[in-house]
């Protein structure tokens, strides 16, 4: 019986976790998107001549800046990067003081690179998008002031 548990755990950890992750997340956007469908459906049933356009625009979800995609790889980044850091450091500490090991070095060695490579992302994105984000961050005001 513990053979079969020490074959069933990883499959369902690697294999079945992230399968119902994606599905719940996809069954969200499906009910959002369904929500905002009744709702456009019903202010068209009371008032025929209102204007859809203007009403999928104040509905639908807003799009992010190029400034907060950029910052939410700085910091995706430094977790992973100090998750990382912090799992090697328990682990030399368990292996030097505990003479004994686990998994953490395992994770923190995959961690530590990931966040370095997001790290990386933030610095280069930050330097190749600089045009483009104040340009985006000048129509954003403009469009403030038009309102």
């Amino acid at each position: 019986m513990e053979h079969l548990a020490e074959i069933l755990v990883p499959i369902a950890c690697g294999c079945v976790l992230p399968i119902v992750a994606i599905l719940l997340g996809v069954r969200q956007k499906m009910n959002e998107t369904n929500k905002r469908t009744e709702i456009i459906l019903a202010a068209i049933e009371k008032n025929p001549d209102m204007d859809v356009e203007e009403l999928v625009a104040k509905i639908s979800p807003k799009k992010k800046l190029l400034k907060e995609k950029i910052l939410s790889k700085l910091q995706v980044g430094m977790i992973a990067t100090l998750l990382g850091i912090g799992l090697l450091g328990g682990e030399l500490y368990l292996s030097i003081f505990k003479n004994s090991s686990s998994p953490m070095g395992v994770v923190g060695l995959i961690l530590l690179p990931v966040g370095i490579a997001f790290l990386i992302s933030y610095h280069t994105g930050k330097k190749l998008l600089a045009k483009e984000m104040e340009a985006e961050e000048q129509l954003m005001k403009t469009q403030a002031e038009n309102k």
